[in-house]
């Protein structure tokens, strides 16, 4: 278990639901990834990522998907790509990501309280 936060702590996360809009191989990367476009409505814009979820999605599989963000991260380069927001997914064991969605479709841009 982590360190217990409180509920000021949570409130500072920025957790939103985006559509993804594109995908790409991401071959630059250490382990396997893509190269991830999410469209998180007209307010917050389209951010990327670089997620690690190859094992389990394809390019296909993976557009028009909704996720779950964080976006008040800082910017994180990696290799030669600018990755600006977080993909969440659980883990059950090591490699294998199953991203966290919402039962039904919401606005992009949706925040997670």
């Amino acid at each position: 278990m982590k360190t217990e936060i409180n509920w000021t702590d949570f409130e500072k996360i920025a957790l939103h639901v985006g559509t993804i809009i594109e995908v790409k191989d991401f071959e630059a990367a250490k382990n396997p990834a893509y190269q991830v476009w999410i469209d998180f409505g007209s307010e917050i814009g389209i951010k990327k990522s670089s997620a690690q979820i190859t094992n389990r999605y394809s390019k296909e599989d993976l557009l028009g998907k909704q996720i779950v963000a964080v976006l008040n991260f800082p910017k994180k380069q990696i290799a030669n790509f600018q990755s600006e927001c977080l993909i969440l997914g659980a883990v059950p064991s090591k490699g294998d990501v199953i991203l966290l969605a919402t039962d039904f479709q919401v606005p992009n841009g949706t925040e997670i309280a």
